[in-house]
Order: structure tokens, then C-alpha cells, then sequence
């Protein structure tokens, strides 16, 4: 063990004390219970990529750890019943919805929902004897929702793939084998990598880009050319209010109004159409919608908009 590494495992108590203070209910786990599932989020997130992270790096990226949902997940994997309770009042809504968002009707998204619990309480087992609980890939690095759709999601392609005879074996479409990739790991030995945060981001990307495209859908036409024209085509609230044949601040107050509006719709659609948590919802809004304002511009265009910007501008 090198001096960097042995730096790093010296700080590893301290970080799962840390952790432990910021959860809202540890569920009576000890920090030492934490400290392997912190290494192992360490060695896939950090480390893989730079083994000469510095402690303060270190400490930040712990820091950034779900500290209820990893304690929640981490609980449920040692049996605590309380934690199995929480977990399931808390997220079973996040799961049916997306079951319902990937099956041809309810009774196959019921089914599909049953199967997401039985996974994550480990009912299969392995060939070794051991429960084959998907809990022990959650890292905490992303939000407990997110990776759960990413879990139902997969579940159902590993699904249709046995239906379709597409895979031969069941360990081949394992969610374990086809969201992992071999890298290097800090200890110098090849890790199996579970970047359930891509694929969580990738899915919550597409509910987003849904509930967008829904919620602009609703606008006026003359609202949705106030935003292309002020954000997509670089206009000044002056310019966009007189081909809109109003005073800047009277195309100020509107666009406020249509931010507003956009996001309270959004927020909704997300939460009661994709099951979506307050704190995913609060997020999107500052880390998935930046990357979607090449997709946006498209929704804001309606051959309709298109004539009366036309007869606007002449």
C-alpha cells in the first residue's frame, strides 16, 4: 500500500463520521459499516480516474455522497425492517411509475414492480449461495430515485431480451455484467464499474425532456416566440417586446410569468407522471436542462408561431 493510499484510508473513519452526521436517520449503522461502501465509491468515481486525488478531493466527493439514501440502502442490506418500511413508502411510487412508463399495461408494470422488490431484497440467489440483491451497486453518488428507474428500466430489457431468446444465459443480462465495465481500481486490481449515475441521468434527461416538451406545449404561441426570440435567437427583451408589439416591460413581466408557469408544470409532471422526489425535481432545473437547450428550441416552434412571426417581422 502506497503512502497516498494509506493517507486516504486514514481519513476514511472520519468521512463515514461525517456522513453519518448528515443523515437525517442513520438507522443505528456504525461508520465502520460505511467505510467499505465508501472506499468502493471512491475507487469507481474518484480514484479509477485520478489515483492521486488529494485529500481535500477526497473529502469533497464524500461530502457529496447521499448521505440519507446511502444510509437507508446500506440499513435495508443488513435487514434492518424499519429501513425496509421507509424504503418502500418512500420510493414506491417512484418504482410503479416507472414500471408503468416501460410495460404495455398495469398488470405488466405491477408485475415488473413485485420483481424490482424481489431483487432488491436479494430473494434470487447466486451460484455461490449468496442473496443477489441489486442494493450493493447503489453508491450513493447519485439520488435513490434515479438509480431506481435506472434498475426497473434495466430490469425490463433483461426481461424482454430472455422473452425475445436474445441472451443465452441469465448471468449475461445481468444488471451487474451489462452496466459494468473493467477499470483499474486505487488498490492497483481491475474493478468492476457500475456507473449507475449515467444511466440514472440519462433516464431523469428523458422524463425531463418529456415534461418540457408537455408543459411547452401548452403555451400560447405568442409565449413560446417570446422565448425563442429572447433566448434562442439572442434578442433583447426591447427587440423581442416590439416584434411581440409590447413595451419591454410588459415582455419582462411576461416572461417571468412563463418561467413561472413552466416550471410549476414541469416539477408536477415530473412528480406524479415519473415519480419523481421534491429535491430531483429542484435539481433538474440547475444540472439536466442545461445540457437540453438544443432540444428545447424545436418544441418552441409551431407552424403557427412561424406564420405570426413572419407577418410580425414583416
Amino acid at each position: 500500500m502506497n503512502r497516498k493510499v494509506e493517507e486516504i484510508e486514514k481519513t476514511l473513519a472520519a468521512n463515514a463520521a461525517r456522513l453519518l452526521a448528515r443523515a437525517s436517520d442513520t438507522y443505528a449503522i456504525s461508520g465502520e459499516t460505511l467505510v467499505p461502501r465508501i472506499r468502493a465509491a471512491l475507487e469507481k468515481y474518484l480514484l479509477r480516474d485520478n489515483a492521486d486525488s488529494s485529500l481535500a478531493e477526497v473529502n469533497e466527493f464524500v461530502d457529496k455522497l447521499q448521505a440519507d439514501d446511502l444510509c437507508l440502502i446500506v440499513a435495508c442490506e443488513q435487514g434492518n425492517e424499519k429501513a425496509w418500511t421507509d424504503l418502500v413508502a418512500r420510493f414506491g411510487s417512484t418504482v410503479r411509475s416507472a414500471a408503468r412508463s416501460v410495460s404495455a399495461n398495469e398488470e405488466g408494470a405491477e408485475d415488473l414492480a413485485q420483481s424490482i422488490w424481489a431483487e432488491l431484497h436479494g430473494l434470487r440467489i447466486r451460484e455461490d449461495g449468496k442473496p443477489a440483491s441489486k442494493l450493493t451497486y447503489y453508491s450513493g453518488r447519485g439520488s435513490l430515485a434515479g438509480w431506481l428507474r435506472a434498475v426497473v428500466g434495466q430490469l425490463a430489457v433483461d426481461q424482454h431480451r430472455k422473452q425475445s431468446r436474445l441472451v443465452q444465459t441469465e448471468d449475461d443480462a445481468d444488471f451487474d455484467r451489462l452496466l459494468q465495465k473493467e477499470g483499474p481500481s486505487w488498490s492497483g486490481h481491475a474493478e468492476r464499474f457500475n456507473p449507475e449515475v449515467e444511466v440514472s441521468e440519462k433516464r431523469a434527461s428523458a422524463d425531463l425532456q418529456k415534461a418540457l416538451a408537455a408543459s411547452i406545449g401548452h403555451l400560447s404561441d405568442e409565449d413560446r416566440l417570446l422565448v425563442k426570440l429572447y433566448y434562442f435567437d439572442g434578442l433583447k427583451l426591447r427587440e423581442a417586446g416590439a416584434i411581440l408589439g409590447v413595451h419591454e416591460a410588459t415582455a419582462s413581466r411576461r416572461l417571468t410569468r412563463i418561467h413561472a408557469d413552466l416550471r410549476t408544470n414541469v416539477e408536477d409532471s415530473l412528480k406524479e407522471e415519473h415519480g419523481w422526489t421534491r429535491p430531483e425535481t429542484e435539481r433538474a432545473f440547475s444540472d439536466i436542462a442545461l445540457h437540453l437547450e438544443a432540444d428545447i428550441e424545436p418544441m418552441l416552434v409551431s407552424e403557427t408561431m412561424v406564420e405570426s412571426e413572419r407577418e410580425m417581422t414583416g
